[in-house]
């Protein structure tokens, strides 16, 4: 180790020493939970020694804390993220092993209804597939495309016409 090296250590021991306790506790005030802040707190340091740049440090508190805002928008990011992904795993039903005919048959169907519904300007195709799909009301419908109740029921109207009439011509 050279005494640059040296320096750069002694003064990171120096900031440690003087601010870690204070960094803490100010994360664990905004965190409520002294595991992630003690986490947070050895990370923003770990931080400090990767930029090499202790010794340009002028108003110690205040850079530990930007360091340490940005850790905790990265972790309350990746908690979200987290939560998001296990909200996607528990609505996903127990997986289901159709037959290779199930699969061909449902494969058809679906294909079936998308070219009934092609034929569909885009809201009344909308209005259909919320209503069928999502089981929404009329008024429902209509609050999600800003339209009115009288105009999701003639949405609705057209495209169960358009659909009954393509059964008609197969």
């Amino acid at each position: 180790m050279n005494f640059q090296e040296s320096v750069s250590q002694q003064a990171v021991t120096a900031l440690y020493s003087s601010h870690h306790g204070w960094l803490r506790g100010w994360l664990r005030r905004k965190l409520g939970c002294s595991e992630q802040a003690a986490e947070l707190a050895h990370d923003t340091f770990l931080r400090i020694i990767a930029a090499r740049n202790v010794s340009d440090i002028r108003e110690p508190r205040d850079y530990l804390a930007t360091i340490a805002k940005g850790l905790m928008f990265d972790l309350f990011r990746k908690q979200a993220l987290e939560r998001a992904y296990l909200d996607v795993l528990a609505s996903i039903p127990e997986p289901v092993i159709h037959s290779l005919e199930e699969r061909a048959l449902m494969l058809e169907a679906l294909l079936q209804i998308d070219r009934m519904l092609h034929g569909l300007k885009p809201k009344v195709r909308q209005a259909f597939l919320l209503s069928q799909l999502e089981a929404l009301t009329y008024a429902e419908i209509a609050v999600k495309l800003k339209v009115t109740k009288r105009t999701v029921s003639n949405y609705m109207t057209t495209a169960l016409e358009h659909c009954y009439d393509l059964m008609e011509s197969t």
